[in-house]
């Protein structure tokens, strides 16, 4: 099987080949590198290419396939990851000046996973650094490109994970998703990006950004291989104190099962001002082919969802200026040179180490912290955060999950949006009230604009209820002809 056939099979089919023995997790790995030599110059996807560890893990598979040893699903599958995830065989620099060059001492719990799931690491993927923002342009290393456009952006934060996978340098990637992070570049770039329930995934080995936000979660090319991926890294960490102690079975357990039946919700918000007519109308169709398949939709409101935007970029600065508080060149990062004082040190260095974006939602967390404005703004945020929950459950009692755009337009131009934050900020309307409230939501590709871009849908379900969301994307996916190779 030549190369080019190799990096466009979906996850579950190369599965299939690996074990059948059809294929080798060697070649496989092989394929992959050659790809990413071949293609990444153009993409950027890519921050590190861990070449001999995916050599090496690739021929132990190998060797224990031949001595008939039972090997997980994924065994053999090579996997991308975003570099805010720690790694011991590769450098973990969240893109930023201020961790170039950072190999931790050990690994993530979702690497761990991946190991004990015999899954083979082809390298780190670009982002914005320390994951904000919304382009992957804010990277201190490099530009990402979007694969379906190279003009235009991959969306971000996790837009080398994205442009990896919708570029076929990897079968599937790691992303994490603070306020969209993994399913607005799932949408920009036509992959499948899914934001588990808070707490499904641990966060051990995850580099803060917003402690009660960031959610790790998996971006492949197809529905099926979100459920396998989601599979091998989900479960309880007792290393992390948000992660929760649930049986969670096989996230698909209900694919191929008839969406008919289930009631579908049209947040009114959603389509509002903003919202490009092209998005609109690609979702609207979306929600007519799920009428078709038998599931009922009505249009509901959601009134505090208004308020969810500036109440998302109160709390995720003010948890960022508390977590990035470490990188001040004395504990670890980067060290600026020729300081006289302590004082200096601590501002040249984080002044050197952070870029733009970083040092401007520092200083808005640190504002919404201090005395005589914590009540004012970081209270307030909390208040609107409640609000909003009680809205989504609200809709829970008579939905089993809402239909809605993930970004309101197409990706834009590289450079379109980098002088203006509050217009790049506006992007995440449509993703922050779901980290907010804590619910999984699954983007899936719903159609392409007038400039062949690729639109992205999100189905947002009630906490712990991947396994109905995958019933219902597979569904769609299946209707609309989108079956892999």
């Amino acid at each position: 099987m030549k190369d080019r056939q190799i990096t466009r099979l979906s996850a579950a089919k190369l599965s299939a080949l690996l074990r059948r023995r059809e294929l080798s997790a060697v070649e496989a790995a092989e394929a992959y590198l050659s790809e990413i030599e071949s293609r990444d110059p153009e993409i950027g996807a890519y921050l590190a290419v861990t070449a001999d560890t995916a050599r090496a893990r690739a021929a132990a598979v190998d060797a224990a396939r031949l001595r008939g040893e039972e090997l997980p699903p994924l065994a053999g599958v090579p996997v991308a990851l975003k570099d805010n995830i720690c790694t011991r065989f590769a450098p973990t620099t969240c893109a930023s000046r201020m961790l170039e060059g950072f190999t931790p001492p050990y690994d993530a719990h979702v690497v761990e996973r991946l190991e004990a799931g015999r899954m083979v690491p082809l390298g780190k993927c670009n982002m914005d650094e320390f994951a904000m923002g919304s382009t992957t342009e804010s990277s201190f290393f490099q530009i990402t490109r979007n694969p379906a456009d190279p003009s235009r952006v991959p969306g971000g934060s996790s837009g080398g994970s994205a442009a990896a996978v919708a570029a076929c340098e990897a079968p599937c990637a790691l992303g994490s998703d603070t306020g969209g992070s993994i399913r607005q570049p799932a949408a920009f770039c036509g992959v499948v990006g899914m934001k588990p329930t808070y707490g499904a995934v641990s966060r051990y080995g995850l580099v803060a950004f917003a402690s009660s936000l960031d959610q790790i979660g998996p971006l492949t090319r197809t529905v099926r291989d979100s459920a396998l991926l989601l599979d091998v890294i989900a479960g309880h960490d007792p290393r992390d104190a948000t992660s929760l102690a649930r049986e969670w079975g096989s996230f698909g357990s209900q694919l191929g099962r008839e969406a008919g039946g289930l009631r579908a919700a049209l947040p009114a918000e959603f389509f509002g001002g903003g919202i490009a007519p092209e998005v609109s109308a690609a979702v609207k169709a979306a929600a007519a082919r799920y009428e078709h398949l038998g599931v009922r939709v009505e249009e509901v409101s959601l009134p505090t969802l208004r308020h969810a935007l500036p109440a998302y970029y109160v709390l995720s600065s003010a948890e960022a200026s508390s977590n990035l508080a470490r990188f001040d060149g004395v504990r670890c990062g980067f060290r600026a040179e020729g300081c006289r004082d302590i004082g200096e040190l601590y501002r040249e260095s984080r002044s050197q180490g952070f870029g733009a974006e970083v040092k401007r939602r520092i200083l808005l967390g640190s504002f919404v912290l201090s005395a005589g404005y914590y009540d004012a703004y970081y209270k307030k945020a909390l208040e609107v955060r409640t609000l909003v929950q009680r809205d989504f459950a609200r809709v829970f009692e008579r939905f089993d999950f809402l239909l809605a755009p993930v970004a309101p337009t197409t990706a834009c131009r590289l450079g379109e949006k980098r002088n203006s934050p509050l217009e790049m900020y506006m992007g995440d309307v449509c993703t922050v009230p779901v980290n907010i409230a804590g619910l999984p939501a699954l983007s899936i590709p719903c159609g392409t604009g007038a400039r062949g871009l690729p639109i992205g849908m999100q189905l947002i379900g009630r906490p712990f209820s991947e396994q109905l969301l995958y019933r219902a994307a597979y569904a769609y996916e299946q209707s609309e002809g989108g079956k892999q190779p």
